[in-house]
């Protein structure tokens, strides 16, 4: 006979895969002074702190997940933007 608690807890941790999460794709930061800040207006251009070719780092909270390159899909979905991951966190202890 199958142990009640076991089974319960299985369901449980099906369920919680089945959870969206939102996950942040960061290309870079900017540190303007306030006085630039409020100077922004229409076609401003704001630099940041990384290169087109640097890789954009993906984020769940603040906790670095991955790392990967900005990517246009094909197809159906031409147009739209992706990430090709090129390196994964250690996520064995959670997110």
């Amino acid at each position: 006979m199958p142990d009640t608690a076991e089974a319960t807890q299985n369901l449980g941790r099906s369920a919680f895969t089945q959870v969206p999460i939102e996950i942040t794709v960061a290309v870079g930061r900017a540190r303007p002074l306030v006085r630039d800040l409020l100077r922004l207006q229409r076609d401003s251009v704001l630099p940041l702190d990384r290169r087109v070719e640097d890789p954009v780092e993906l984020y769940v909270g603040d906790r670095l997940i991955a790392r990967g390159v900005l990517e246009e899909l094909e197809g159906d979905q031409a147009g739209q933007m992706a990430v090709r991951l090129t390196e994964v966190a250690d996520l064995s202890d959670g997110i």
